[in-house]
């Protein structure tokens, strides 16, 4: 298995774009260049919201996300903002859902970035980020499953690690207090299989998080080039290497407690995800233990 996996690694993540991936429509539908992270930033806040098929769920998401960030931007003026839509591909009207509110709120505070194939989650997440113009960048779920409000905890949390090392620190929502009830509400077979994938990210990847999974999760600017240039999983089990490479690099990480609610409509398929997520977390854990892959950070373009 070792073989396998080290044979079959690429050494480094591939950050490609298709040449339409270079670009994002505005609110006057021109064309403008994505920006890059690597550029001096010039929003306090980014939230990227990767979305595969989520024309009914993702409306609900947004009017609450940007009625939240426009009361902020009232209250303090100095607050600015932007919100990523980064469509990975989807084959229903993804796109254009999103794109009213890009004309309603203006291509500064919204943008939409659309992908000409399916890459998975992590990599919809990780371009998001790359074209991201935050000083903190929010991962944010389309399900709107989180209350957006609570960005105010992870904000608090990742405050509370101060001083930050090389400005690097991460704060992740966490669903671990409801554990109990979300037990309660599944079948055994749902609750086996939740028990085997915590187990193996705690014996294979990480220890000291109980939560990797929740999609909200806020990094500073610096946190957020470090670990996503060398992430190399794209599809569910993105979160754990993310998490993996930021212990490694010994970010400060903050755990802590958000609302959540079961929203219907997942694309999780509970036994082939939790399976290819099996198969990932094994594949992380002697792919970086065999060198097969490095904490490294390659410029991207």
């Amino acid at each position: 298995i070792c073989m396998i996996a080290h044979v079959t690694a690429r050494k480094m993540p591939t950050f490609h774009r298709h040449e339409e991936e270079k670009f994002f429509v505005n609110a006057e539908g021109r064309k403008e260049s994505v920006p890059s992270i690597h550029d001096p930033p010039t929003r306090e806040l980014s939230v990227v919201v990767p979305s595969y098929n989520e024309e009914d769920r993702l409306p609900l998401m947004m009017d609450e996300a940007l009625d939240y960030l426009e009361k902020r931007q009232k209250q303090d003026p100095s607050f600015t903002y932007e919100v990523i839509v980064v469509d990975d591909g989807s084959k229903d009207q993804t796109t254009k859902v999103a794109m009213k509110y890009c004309k309603k709120y203006g291509s500064d505070k919204v943008r939409v970035l659309s992908f000409v194939k399916n890459r998975g989650k992590g990599g919809a997440v990780r371009m998001g980020v790359f074209s991201s113009r935050g000083k903190k960048i929010l991962m944010a779920d389309a399900d709107g499953a989180t209350k957006f409000a609570d960005i105010e905890k992870v904000e608090e949390g990742l405050k509370n690690l101060q001083p930050w090392p090389n400005q690097m620190a991460i704060s992740c929502g966490s669903r671990a207090h409801l554990e109990k009830d979300s037990i309660a509400k599944r079948s055994y077979f749902r609750t086996l299989l939740m028990y085997g994938f915590h187990f193996l990210v705690w014996f294979l990847c990480v220890k000291e998080i109980r939560d990797t999974q929740c999609g909200f999760k806020l990094l500073t600017r610096e946190a957020a080039l470090r670990t996503f240039s060398t992430l190399h999983i794209e599809r569910w089990a993105f979160d754990v290497e993310l998490l993996y490479i930021a212990q490694h690099l010994r970010i400060p990480i903050a755990e802590v407690a958000v609302n959540w609610t079961e929203i219907e409509g997942s694309k999780l398929v509970p036994f082939w995800s939790w399976l290819q997520m099996g198969r990932d977390l094994l594949f992380i854990r002697l792919r970086y233990m065999t060198g097969a892959w490095q904490l490294e950070t390659r410029k991207c373009n």
